[in-house]
């Protein structure tokens, strides 16, 4: 009798290869909406942690995104993409082949993509262990605990993004590129503001470069060393406060499976009763769009604080030395 060492996919693998085959083929189209880890678990009779890797893993293969108010969507990015191979280790997904030769990008990699699809508190050592399918003792050659981990995370994914040298001409539009490349990073890995503090920043050579920048772009100005630092962790605490926002909406839908358009509509009768008093006529006159559009609160925001520090900047030229 022969035997054969072929083992099946798992679950969450060939429901990711459905998906990705739907999209690629056009069948679902950047921004159709996906359905959500609930739905997922409920229609193919699966537990709610093997959706949460399928929706993981079409993240990390860059075939959806999160997007406020809407959920899961197919990603724009798949209109360019040619047919893929199913990747070796679409995380964060258990994978045996990690017991040989593990090194700290698998470790990395892997923990970073439990954190993207269910939070930074979804991230221990035990948990990682279980998906790379090693015992919780050979994480400790890579990595001392959990904060060394989540340090070696943020360290991992500021560098995955490269700077340019000298960068555009210009204070403004410096600080307009170094908002946007970390309000990017801050969408694509929703777990980033959580783990960075003010107070006890992270010493990690990555996001110090993206601070040395910043205070680089503000050379010529004839700024104290004080006012430069505080502009550069000024301008980082508007990109984290809008983002944390974005975080708690994505997490409440992830675990409710409610997106933010439908929770307004099941609140619909309620902001009638209130917004239809009288009491409130302002509020009643703004638009619901504008409230819930994330991104346009970041880039109203990024602009009228950048209109601030010119007038500032201007005043301080203007006085006499």
């Amino acid at each position: 009798m022969q035997s054969s060492t072929h083992r099946p996919d798992p679950p969450y693998r060939r429901i990711v290869a459905e998906f990705r085959a739907r999209i690629l083929a056009g069948e679902l189209r950047p921004g159709d909406r996906m359905p959500s880890i609930r739905q997922i678990a409920q229609r193919r009779g699966v537990a709610v942690a093997t959706a949460t890797k399928v929706i993981a893993a079409l993240r990390d293969e860059g075939l959806v995104e999160a997007k406020v108010g809407a959920g899961t969507v197919v990603s724009a990015r798949t209109s360019r993409q040619q047919p893929i191979a199913p990747a070796t280790s679409p995380g964060p997904p258990h994978t045996g082949g990690f017991k040989q030769g593990l090194n700290r990008e698998q470790v990395l990699r892997t923990a970073i993509a439990i954190a993207d699809a269910e939070g930074l508190g979804a991230v221990s050592m035990r948990r990682l262990a279980a998906e790379l399918g090693v015992g919780p003792m050979s994480l400790y050659r890579h990595v001392a605990n959990k904060d060394e981990l989540v340090t070696q995370m943020v360290d991992e994914v500021f560098g995955a993004q490269e700077l340019p040298d000298p960068g555009p001409e210009g204070w403004r539009a410096k600080l307009e590129l170094i908002a946007r490349r970390q309000w990017e990073l801050a969408r694509r890995h929703i777990w980033l503001p959580r783990a960075i503090s003010f107070t006890r920043p992270l010493l990690v050579p990555n996001m110090m470069a993206h601070t040395e920048w910043t205070l680089r772009a503000l050379d010529g100005l004839e700024l104290p060393m004080t006012a430069r630092i505080r502009e550069a962790l000024t301008l980082h605490a508007l990109v984290v406060t809008v983002a944390l926002s974005m975080a708690g909406e994505v997490e409440a839908e992830q675990e409710t499976g409610v997106t933010l358009t439908r929770w307004l509509l099941e609140q619909r009768q309620r902001a009638d009763e209130l917004l239809g008093s009288g009491r409130f006529p302002l509020l009643a006159a703004v638009p619901e769009e504008a409230v819930s559009d994330l991104d346009g609160l970041f880039e109203y925001s990024l602009a009228r604080h950048l209109d601030g520090f010119a007038a500032m900047v201007e005043g301080q030229s203007r006085t006499p030395s």
